[in-house]
């Protein structure tokens, strides 16, 4: 099973900018996808953006669109997301997924990344 290491959360200042990376054990088929989720204390996990591997199509949730670039290097095994202009609302600790069997994409998980933007 493929699995995925999260890397590049910490502390920012509203308004800045942080790049998450998630690197795959495995190489991406075409048929893979893979998704950014983020659960903020006493709050369910939710979905943030997700990406086709084959296609590079790209899905966002409404909170983050225009502010977040979700995007993936086959050459590598890795997705990113970019995030831009962030808010304190986007404090959470940010789990990358994917998988072919789930959508968004969520056969397998990784251990999770810490973003807080102070105010």
């Amino acid at each position: 099973q493929v699995q995925l290491v999260e890397s590049g959360g910490g502390l920012v200042q509203t308004g800045g900018s942080l790049r998450l990376s998630c690197a795959a054990s495995e190489r991406l088929y075409s048929s893979y996808a893979m998704a950014w989720f983020r659960q903020a204390p006493g709050k369910e996990r939710e979905w943030v953006a997700s990406i086709r591997i084959g296609t590079g199509r790209t899905y966002y949730a409404e909170s983050v669109k225009d502010r977040f670039t979700i995007s993936r290097d086959r050459t590598i095994n890795t997705a990113y997301l970019q995030m831009d202009n962030l808010e304190p609302e986007d404090t959470a600790v940010y789990y990358c997924s994917g998988g072919a069997k789930t959508w968004p994409p969520r056969d397998t998980w990784g251990q999770g990344t810490q973003v807080i933007v102070s105010s």
